[in-house]
């Protein structure tokens, strides 16, 4: 086993290797850019070796700079993470003329199997059944939307190099490949450097359920089961589970054999994944691709077979034979992953950048009858800035069967707090509850299904409701309760007011609230008479309690007018009062919102990487005026009506902060 090895990555990654190496007993080295220079990786790191800029072609990307800081120190190996320079055959070339070992395949099969069109040939010539395409390489637009039609649409377009849900477009039409052809070829080129792009059909209905494979030095390979990962946004994976609903034994082992013999095909030699696409019809599935390096979502495999991928991998590096056998192997229950990303869902998924004010995760360990894992990078107080991927946590649920795993993850979103920046657990919590999904009868267009108009909440339940009612009326009294002894008002014979109002968005509720320290008898709208159980006190955002017997968490923010709620995925307002202010507040006109028809505003923090229109410029609506990116994403911003440019207040290179006017029409 290695003494040292430096780990070519940041953010939640690179503290999973640190805590492998840690319990192997293995000393690490963190790199780290400008915006990584307070990060937790460089805490927990045994060395850091500072790398360049923030902006990830001056740090993480240059080989040059890695291979010194392992020269400095003096590591014997490295763990590329993922992304960056993991899948970049020429980076573990180089650690090889450098007598470095590199912590994943050999540089073979990374070229053999990395790229995605050599590996569709390979496929193909092995006998895998592959999604039809175009399998050579494309020089223009026009040859894009040639090929399109010949393949038939709907079709995708792929970086060559891809990964991570970045360089990818679904088109229709000849349209949707002018636009998104270019596109995908530059936000290949922006995040992996390589402009390749291919081009294979969309199969509609699809499932994405991919293989784990280990394979050592020599000649063992195995396959640890499959995850499931259709909830995909953007082809970028929301949640994942392992094992999939879909599979049974005879589908599930003829696509563990066949992903074995892919890798060993290339003599594959570390963790890797074969991807495939499978019909939720007739359980047939086809090769998609595969990545030649540790997958986000490894952690669902992790839970459910005991294996440490990460130990895994540093042992077959170092030479050491698989001491796992597939006949060893099994699935022992059932896992769930959310990935936590720094993006707003009620505003169609933008990024969201700032410092986390407040950075809660959910306690590992036991909750209900599952357990609860968090995968993280950042802590409270932590910046999390544009210039990598949105994802700072993954909260990972584990459960005897599927049920049981779900109710787990969503329990533990409930109690998974974030302030400072907008995120995307009501959307997770909400997709938790909802029935299709829990049925298993899921595609990769789950999301565009369900949630057609984006997403903007869900309607409370009665117990939600009456959840929300009963915390916010719960809070309030203790909040008072605290004023008055604090100003002396509640003192004999002074007790504290019973009677009070809560307006739950637009809904007036009367209540009557006797508390008693930990526990308070609400009765609402004169009627239905609840128990509200919890030691909750001022100074936290989180209430956790029972209510009427049931748990519950309610995450809740105290605003200058009443209280922001959110439980699952219903996010109100609440403001609690007297009846009289109750009575004044009911007649009060609403205030008309601004008109923001003329305006196309920023969606989010990013740099400007086009404009598109120019003053007296007549434009149609849904016409690409502009293109901003943010987090490793280009953004076609499009008018949302027909009309004349009459302002253009950006240019290319321009940083736009949220909500900057950047175009305005007559």
């Amino acid at each position: 086993m290695f003494e040292k090895i430096l780990i070519a990555n940041r953010g939640e990654i690179a503290v999973r290797v640190i805590k492998t190496c840690r319990k192997l007993g293995v000393k690490t080295v963190v790199v780290y850019s400008d915006a990584d220079a307070g990060s937790m990786a460089v805490e927990m790191a045994d060395e850091t070796v500072h790398i360049g800029p923030s902006a990830a072609s001056e740090s993480y990307l240059v080989m040059d700079k890695i291979v010194d800081a392992v020269k400095q120190t003096g590591a014997e190996a490295v763990h590329p993470g993922f992304g960056f320079l993991s899948e970049n055959p020429e980076f573990a070339k180089r650690l090889d003329k450098e007598g470095i070992v590199f912590i994943g395949p050999n540089a073979h099969a990374i070229e053999a199997m990395g790229d995605k069109i050599s590996s569709k040939k390979l496929a193909a010539e092995a006998g895998v059944s592959t999604v039809p395409g175009h399998m050579g390489l494309i020089k223009d637009t026009a040859e894009a939307v040639k090929i399109s039609r010949e393949i038939g649409y709907p079709v995708m377009i792929k970086a060559s190099a891809g990964g991570g849900g970045k360089g990818i477009r679904v088109a229709a039409n000849d349209k949707e490949v002018e636009e998104g052809y270019p596109a995908v070829k530059a936000e290949a080129t922006n995040a992996f450097g390589d402009d390749r792009i291919f081009i294979e059909k969309f199969i509609l209905n699809p499932r994405h359920v991919e293989i784990q494979v280990m394979g050592d030095k020599h000649g063992n390979a195995v396959y640890l089961f499959e995850r499931e990962c259709s909830i995909q946004r953007r082809n970028q994976k929301v949640l994942e589970e392992a094992p999939s609903p879909l599979l049974d034994e005879a589908t599930r082992k003829k696509m563990g054999e066949q992903a074995v013999a892919l890798a060993k095909a290339v003599n594959y030699d570390s963790a890797g994944t074969v991807e495939f696409v499978a019909s939720g019809v007739d359980k047939s599935f086809y090769f998609l691709e595969m990545n030649t390096r540790l997958q986000v979502e490894h952690p669902v495999t992790e839970m459910i077979t005991g294996v440490d991928l990460v130990e895994q991998m540093l042992r077959v590096a170092a030479g050491e034979p698989l001491a796992i056998k597939q006949k060893d192997l099994k699935i022992n229950g059932w896992a769930i992953e959310s990935r936590v990303y720094a993006e707003d869902p009620y505003r169609n998924f933008l990024p969201s950048i700032g410092r986390l004010k407040r950075f809660h995760p959910t306690p590992e360990g036991p909750l209900g009858k599952g357990t609860v894992r968090v995968d993280s990078g950042v802590r409270e107080g932590d910046e999390i800035s544009m210039f990598y991927d949105p994802m700072i946590a993954k909260l990972v649920t584990h459960g005897a069967t599927r049920d049981e795993a779900l109710d787990t993850q969503a329990a533990a979103l409930d109690r998974f707090h974030i302030e400072g920046i907008k995120d995307n657990i009501a959307f997770c919590a909400a997709v938790m509850d909802e029935a299709r999904f829990r049925s298993g009868d899921i595609t990769t267009a789950y999301i565009k299904d369900e949630f057609p108009d984006g997403f903007q909440g869900t309607p409370p339940t009665d117990f939600q409701r009456t959840a929300l009612i009963c915390t916010a009326a719960f809070v309030h009294v203790i909040y008072a309760e605290r004023a008055g002894m604090i100003s002396g008002r509640l003192t004999p014979p002074n007790p504290m007011r019973q009677d009070w109002v809560v307006i739950l968005g637009d809904e007036y509720h009367p209540v009557h609230i006797e508390y008693g320290i930990g526990e308070a008898t609400i009765t609402i709208d004169g009627g239905s008479k609840h128990m509200l159980v919890s030691d909750w006190m001022p100074g936290t955002h989180l209430l956790e309690g029972a209510l009427d017997g049931e748990p519950f968490a309610v995450k809740f923010a105290d605003r200058t007018e009443g209280y922001e709620l959110q439980h699952r995925g219903v996010r109100t307002r609440a403001l609690v009062c007297t009846p009289t202010l109750a009575a004044f507040h009911e007649r009060l006109p609403e205030k008309e919102k601004p008109d923001m028809s003329k305006l196309i505003i920023s969606p989010m923090p990013g740099l400007v990487v086009s404009v598109d229109v120019t003053p007296g410029q007549d434009v149609k609506e849904g016409e690409a005026v502009c293109v901003v990116e943010a987090m490793k994403m280009q953004n076609i911003i499009r008018a949302e009506a027909d009309g004349t440019v009459s302002a253009v207040n950006v240019g290319a290179g321009d940083s736009v902060a949220a909500d900057e006017i950047m175009i305005e029409f007559a």
